[in-house]
């Protein structure tokens, strides 16, 4: 099955990360919004009212267009992003500031 590089509302930036038109929102972020919710397209729009309908599905069948890619990139950047929470926890700075929070008073 052949796919396509991109689809009305959609585009590639020069790192070849797709983005929803005219937004700051990644293609990555409405796939995410639907696996973590399971949003309809529907609800999407309802919670992100910014985003038109069109916009939204062209996002997701950008996805379904490219599905290896984006999970294998969505996989990625979660593990990193685990990663650098496991590198800042219980460090210095972390716990000065829950001490400080326990003695802060109002």
């Amino acid at each position: 099955m052949a796919t396509v590089d991109a689809l009305p509302h959609v585009h590639r930036d020069a790192n070849g990360v797709a983005w929803v038109d005219d937004t700051t929102v990644k293609v990555a972020e409405v796939v995410l919004s639907k696996q973590a919710y399971g949003f309809t397209p529907e609800e999407m729009h309802e919670q992100y009212p910014h985003l038109s309908l069109a916009q939204i599905h062209a996002a997701l069948a950008y996805y379904y267009d490219h599905q290896e890619e984006l999970d294998a990139d969505i996989a990625r950047r979660a593990k990193l992003a685990e990663k650098l929470r496991a590198q800042t926890r219980d460090r210095a700075l972390q716990s000065r500031l829950r001490k400080a929070k326990k003695t802060w008073t109002p």
